[in-house]
């Protein structure tokens, strides 16, 4: 690089200065609007007391921003010292983890705050969502141990007709005592059928109900019109779907089966054989005994599976979390990282404008060498430089030769005017202005002829 190209840097750099000082002030102003837009939503009381507190606020971050990087901007390019960068750097660092922390997550929240919201408000429907269906297929788990039931019922029922019709178990037709045991236990069994098959009909009623809330929610998140009253709304839905939910848990009979099966064994109470011969009330003893271990059976398998279906875990009760839209842009920045990424770049811009001045500021001082001082001289201070010469030189030679100076003096003859003009009198006054010696010969004519 020669020396007309590292001026045309300096030039360049004096001609930017300007840019430089209007791009800070429209950065520090822009990270300070955005800020009052993120800093209002976290402040509360009265609308005046709101919008002086974000005004102050705001201004406090944009005077801070743009008072940082101008001193970092005149004071790093200018640093030679490798501690000395190094300290500057830490600095840099540091500034601008506080300018993160006072501003920029503001600056995101007024860009992404109300789509942060509404993905909250989304998030929390599909977890109702889930929540209401896992508490639908817990109120209808009971519904599995249904078809066992029927067949119980209709095999007790068949077993009935059968004995009254043809004497099938005990030889003898008619209804005795076998018929009407397997009546009351096929009777039994077919109550708790009903009672199941209406704790669906209800279940289903209640399920229905939440995915009408259900709905509603999803078309409050997406709806136009302000977030915050969508919110409003949204909560009010959220309350109404949680006690349906709860009241859908409440709908289960596996409890109702579980006692039921239990009582189904425990209470059987073997009746007392009524036939008329001795030998038909051995049979129908020996009938009602097998009628008891089967009955003893199923209510065993009824109450384990009811079992099962207690043993699942609970639904636990959900509950919508109103978050302001700050919150909201910290709870989801992984889905707003664009958002997050512009808020920062407004406020860490000026670093890559401080690292360009520093590259080259490092490229003028390697072109210029040891030569950059004098050439950042300003033209008085060369003038000032040159006659502290011309007084340096002129001290010398008064001492070297000033004896011979004097005997010349006087041999020279005086006619009347001064030896000296006030040019030679004054050696500093002729190297600084120019005059005209009327003892020395003249450059240039007076006149010229045309």
């Amino acid at each position: 690089m020669s020396v007309s190209q590292s001026y045309t840097l300096r030039g360049q750099l004096t001609r930017l200065d300007a840019t430089t000082r209007i791009t800070l002030a429209v950065l520090a102003l822009a990270s300070g609007v955005y800020t009052y837009l993120g800093v209002r939503d976290l402040l509360d009381g009265s609308a005046t007391a709101v919008f002086l507190g974000a005004i102050v606020y705001s201004s406090a971050v944009s005077v801070a921003i743009y008072a940082f990087w101008t001193y970092l901007m005149r004071f790093m390019p200018h640093v030679r010292q490798p501690s000395g960068r190094r300290m500057l750097y830490l600095a840099m660092a540091l500034g601008s983890a506080m300018i993160i922390a006072m501003s920029s997550w503001l600056n995101a929240s007024a860009l992404a705050g109300s789509a942060a919201l509404e993905q909250h408000l989304s998030v929390t429907t599909e977890a109702y969502q889930e929540k209401l269906n896992e508490a639908h297929e817990s109120a209808l788990a009971a519904q599995s141990l249904l078809p066992d039931i029927q067949l119980a019922a209709q095999r007790f029922q068949g077993l009935a007709q059968e004995e009254a019709r043809s004497g099938a178990l005990t030889g003898t037709s008619g209804s005795g005592t076998v018929v009407q045991l397997l009546r009351q236990m096929a009777g039994q069994l077919t109550g708790l059928q009903s009672e199941i098959e209406a704790s669906r009909s209800t279940a289903q009623t209640i399920f229905d109900e939440g995915g009408a809330r259900l709905a509603a929610m999803r078309q409050l998140v997406t709806s136009q019109g302000p977030v915050s009253d969508r919110a409003n709304a949204f909560a009010e839905e959220a309350v109404q779907l949680s006690g349906l939910i709860t009241a859908l848990q409440q709908t289960s009979v596996a409890p109702a089966v579980k006692r039921a099966a239990d009582d189904l064994g425990r209470s059987f109470i073997a009746p007392v054989a009524d036939g008329s011969d001795p030998a038909l009330r051995v049979r129908q003893s020996e009938v009602v005994g097998r009628v008891e271990e089967a009955v003893r059976a199923q209510s065993v398998q009824l109450s384990q599976a009811a079992d099962e279906i207690l043993q699942r875990p609970a639904v636990e009760p959900f509950r919508f979390t109103p978050l302001s839209a700050p919150e909201a842009v910290i709870r989801y920045a992984g889905d707003f990282l664009p958002s997050w990424a512009g808020a920062i770049s407004i406020d860490l811009l000026p670093a890559v404008l401080i690292f360009i001045l520093c590259i080259v500021q490092d490229v003028i001082r390697r072109e210029d060498g040891e030569e950059m001082e004098i050439g950042d001289m300003s033209a008085a201070d060369l003038m000032r430089a040159i006659r502290i010469q011309k007084r340096l030189q002129a001290s010398e030679a008064g001492t070297a030769f000033g004896g011979e100076a004097d005997q010349r003096d006087d041999v020279r003859p005086d006619h009347g005017r001064p030896s000296k003009t006030p040019a030679a009198a004054d050696p500093e006054s002729r190297d600084i202005v120019q005059r005209n010696d009327p003892d020395g010969p003249t450059p240039f004519p007076k006149t010229v002829s045309r």
